[in-house]
């Protein structure tokens, strides 16, 4: 989300609110850095909005984690599993954080490949622009200290999985920094975790970043790894300040009370001194 019924909507029992801020920079080549945190002087706060916290029992070690989502889509192929799940609440885009996304033309070019692949792979495509604004900052040609490549930062290994390797044409690298190509394998990655993960965002952002074993190897909660705890926020506060509010309910229309015909005499049974409308002889 993501995928957003209040600023305070419970989750849990005992879940209460807290502050979520999305701070950044944008870079002399204009490539979007951002953080749950305020990491260096670059860093400027670009949103600061209301955001629920999860109840202990979902927590890791010491850990602070958003909450584990709610599916929004139809349940096609069993509870929470096929659709982009809710983002926390209601965050407009802030007027700093809006203005870096429409003035990007790379977020420009992109869209079509964002879109079709939220479509075929069923997520929300506000989570996908929320996750590769937190990757790359929108750097088709971005390479990570580990090694991750391009928008979606896919580790050659994981985009084995999905089938993008090199060939004598065309090197993995260069294959991974063809949009398409990447967010698409990316994508990919994104359902399959939370698939594994029952729906849980939370879980499956963990997953994302830090390796699914890392998650099941923590209890199935988020790692008490401050980056990926870092990298989980960053992504669901994103994703709920691009994420549209839904549209009011409509209350159905109020329909008067018809009132009932008189009661008439029964067409099946003889009235007296007549036989279903006949004489009686």
């Amino acid at each position: 989300m993501f995928k957003l019924f209040a600023a305070c909507f419970a989750l849990w029992l005992g879940v209460c609110a807290a502050h979520a801020e999305i701070w950044g920079f944008i870079d002399d080549k204009g490539v979007g850095h951002f953080s749950a945190t305020k990491e260096d002087a670059r860093y400027e706060l670009f949103s600061k909005e209301i955001s629920p916290e999860p109840a202990p029992s979902q927590l890791g070690s010491g850990d602070e984690s958003s909450p584990a989502a709610t599916c929004t889509r139809p349940q096609l192929f069993g509870a929470n599993l096929n659709c982009s799940p809710a983002p926390p609440s209601i965050s407009p885009l802030s007027p700093k954080l809006a203005a870096f996304f429409e003035s990007s033309q790379v977020l420009k070019n992109i869209k079509p490949h964002m879109q079709a692949a939220a479509h075929k792979y069923l997520l929300d495509v506000e989570l996908l622009q929320a996750l590769i604004a937190a990757e790359s900052g929108f750097n088709v040609t971005a390479i990570s200290p580990k090694g991750a490549l391009g928008l979606m930062q896919l580790i050659p290994e994981t985009a084995a999985r999905y089938g993008v390797q090199g060939d004598r044409r065309t090197s993995q690298q260069q294959k991974l920094f063809d949009p398409y190509t990447n967010i698409h394998a990316g994508s990919h990655y994104l359902r399959d975790l939370l698939t594994l993960f029952k729906g849980q965002l939370d879980l499956a952002l963990a997953a994302y970043n830090a390796g699914e074993g890392a998650v099941q190897k923590a209890g199935n909660k988020i790692p008490n790894y401050p980056e990926t705890q870092n990298y989980v926020k960053t992504v669901t506060q994103m994703y709920a300040a691009l994420k549209p509010p839904p549209p009011p309910v409509q209350a159905p229309p109020i329909v008067a009370p018809q009132p009932k015909p008189p009661a008439g005499p029964d067409p099946l049974r003889p009235t007296k001194g007549r036989a279903n409308g006949l004489p009686l002889k």
